[in-house]
């Protein structure tokens, strides 16, 4: 039967039934790849399994940086395989497969991250699509899946259409991969070296999410501040001009579309000034997320961090040119060698510093990562003394931090309800100030107030802080203002 055929006849194409479960896990990085592989699964005709009951098979997308993601990864593939015998496994574990088949010998495909392609191609050989003419006409696969530097010569690698996030926050991801050796890391080894996208692709990209209805864009990569630096910072098209894939072009014209822009895992380097200069300007959101991981120079060279030595100049820099900065960075306690002087060196910094937001983790041996053979082990009860003391010192700072708030009003981004049984509906919610990430910083509590009922997630509000504690907020809403973007809106999206 042709196309014209059946045109004619008015028969519907039966729709495919066979339906794939996916789990994703580790980081936002990870989660973008995510999107990627469920793009092309719609664009192939595949339905999305909501339950293991439903699904002919499972793709687990792995975190493989340190042991409990691996472990984790490990315990989902298991699960899996135990509930549809059809698992396919993707994402960072998959490019060490000898260790998941020596768990799971049985798993039908192993890839590595970003090759959706290869995801595809094992999809359609566990699950043949039934062939008929309107899916014969659909494009097989995604263009460009696993990022080289062949693919964004030409354009980009693929820009993902199905979301995981809420509709009014996304994910951008603007390079792939690391070039940097840090000890304690293997993330060069499983996502190979930095490969940054143009940066026309990515404000392309960012347009079309703006155009949906995303109020937020969460900007990541491995190392943010070295974006273009592998491609020569070359430029490329954007509406008609030429942009140029540096870092600080880049969070210019993506100020310009009106949305919250947020900055994530960028290295404190001297041009990161320019980008905190927008954010004093109020083009994109006072808030960076640095991994500093430590403060002692010698740990930091034991770990092999680039930009070590002058972080607390950095901050009291970043501070002058925008006093409304919120500044995040992550912590490792224990690491090989670490003496209690260094430690007690790590305290001093986090004393002066006064971070708004921290997290911190104990030190764990990374398979095949460098820092494995280093001498002086901290032992574990060391490890979580440490890890509890410190953890200390950054709550009280961060009480300390959000009390200054309470009197003010401030915009709150809203990413849940949080009615209780007796409440009208819309009278709790839950939201974020521009100084929060969601998923890891703080939240805010509200109370909606005369706007009980009127308010919808993804709206931006006026809250009056009225209390805080250690990590959140609490006020009541006071106002809620229309929100235009400098991107026309498809649908219904725009203002409230």
């Amino acid at each position: 039967m042709t196309v014209l055929d059946v045109v004619k006849s008015g028969a519907e194409p039966q729709a495919p039934k066979n339906k794939v479960g996916f789990i994703s896990l580790g980081c936002p990085k990870a989660l973008v790849d995510s999107e990627r592989i469920l793009t092309q699964l719609r664009v192939e005709g595949y339905q999305i399994a909501d339950s293991y009951g439903d699904a002919d098979t499972v793709i687990v997308n792995t975190c493989g940086f340190i042991t409990p993601a691996v472990e984790e990864s490990l315990a989902a593939i298991g699960e899996a395989l135990d509930a549809t015998g059809k698992v396919i496994v993707t994402g960072c574990l998959g490019e060490r497969p000898e260790k998941i088949r020596e768990r799971h010998p049985k798993v039908a495909a192993i890839t590595g991250s970003e090759a959706v392609d290869d995801v595809m191609k094992h999809v359609r050989e566990l699950l043949p699509m039934e062939q008929h003419p309107f899916t014969d006409l659909l494009p097989s696969a995604a263009p460009g899946s696993r990022p080289v530097r062949e693919d964004t010569r030409h354009g980009d690698v693929f820009a993902p259409s199905v979301k995981l996030t809420p509709r009014h926050f996304a994910y951008l991801k603007i390079a792939e991969g690391c070039n940097h050796t840090c000890s304690f890391c293997i993330i060069p080894k499983l996502r190979g070296k930095q490969v940054s996208r143009d940066a026309g692709a990515v404000l392309y990209e960012a347009y079309r999410l703006v155009a949906g209805g995303t109020k937020e864009l969460v900007v990541i990569s491995q190392d943010t501040s070295a974006y273009g630096v592998d491609i020569r910072y070359r430029t490329s098209e954007f509406q008609e001009q030429q942009v140029r894939a540096h870092l600080t072009d880049l969070a210019a014209k993506l100020g310009e579309l009106g949305v919250w822009v947020r900055m994530h895992y960028v290295y404190p380097y001297p041009h990161v000034e320019k980008v905190v200069e927008l954010m004093a300007a109020g083009k994109i959101l006072p808030y960076l997320d640095v991994p500093l991981q430590h403060a002692s120079p010698r740990m930091l060279k034991l770990m092999r961090r680039p930009g070590a030595g002058k972080q607390l100049d950095t901050i009291k820099r970043w501070r002058e040119i925008c006093p409304d900065i919120t500044i995040r960075s992550t912590f490792i306690v224990g690491f090989p060698g670490e003496t209690e002087t260094e430690f007690a060196e790590l305290l001093m910094f986090l004393e002066e510093a006064r971070l708004d937001r921290v997290g911190a983790f104990a030190y764990s041996d990374v398979e095949e990562a460098d820092a494995n053979a280093l001498p002086d082990p901290v032992p574990d009860d060391v490890k979580q003394e440490r890890l509890a003391r410190f953890m200390e010192v950054a709550q009280r700072i961060s009480a300390e931090k959000l009390a200054e708030k309470v009197g003010r009003v401030m915009p709150i981004i809203i990413d849940e309800f949080n009615d209780d049984e007796d409440d009208a509906a819309g009278t709790r919610l839950i939201g974020r100030t521009q100084g929060d990430a969601p998923g890891i910083d703080g939240q805010v509590y509200l109370f909606a107030g005369e706007f009980a009922g009127q308010i919808k997630i993804g709206d931006i509000v006026d809250a009056r802080i009225e209390e805080s504690d250690e990590y959140d907020l609490f006020g009541e809403v006071v106002a809620r203002p229309e929100w235009t973007p400098n991107v026309p809106q498809m649908g219904h999206f725009g203002g409230h």
